[in-house]
């Protein structure tokens, strides 16, 4: 069984960066798409980043583009959401999921998700 483990999220101010890790268990993902999502309170869960299996290709949402990165280790089987100039509509739990099949940006398409990591951004 494979299971994803979400870590390193916290409180930080605005401007403030952040490096959130998703190691996987049970079975190598190196042949798998990753993604990230993010869910604010009151909110639809929404696609951050994700990155194919050899890290060649990343996709961004229009809302990150430029602040976040998504690296991923597959010798560590982990994958990474670097997160930069932190804004206060950054704030929300974070999953990383594996791809199953499906558009990238889609919740649905992913098969396996972690429990999710908080992120507080202060003002």
């Amino acid at each position: 069984q494979v299971q994803l483990v979400e870590f390193g999220g916290g409180l930080v101010q605005a401007g403030g960066s952040l490096r959130l890790s998703c190691a996987a268990s049970g079975r190598t993902f190196s042949n798998y798409y990753m993604g990230w999502f993010r869910q604010a309170p009151g909110k639809e869960r929404e696609f951050v980043a994700a990155i194919s299996w050899g890290g060649g290709s990343t996709y961004y949402a229009d809302s990150v583009k430029g602040r976040f990165t998504i690296p991923r280790d597959n010798a560590k089987n982990t994958v990474y959401l670097q997160v930069n100039s932190l804004k206060p509509e950054d704030t929300a739990i974070y999953y990383c999921a594996r791809h199953g099949s499906g558009r990238y940006h889609l919740r649905t398409s992913y098969d396996v998700w972690g429990q999710g990591t908080q992120v507080t951004v202060s003002s």
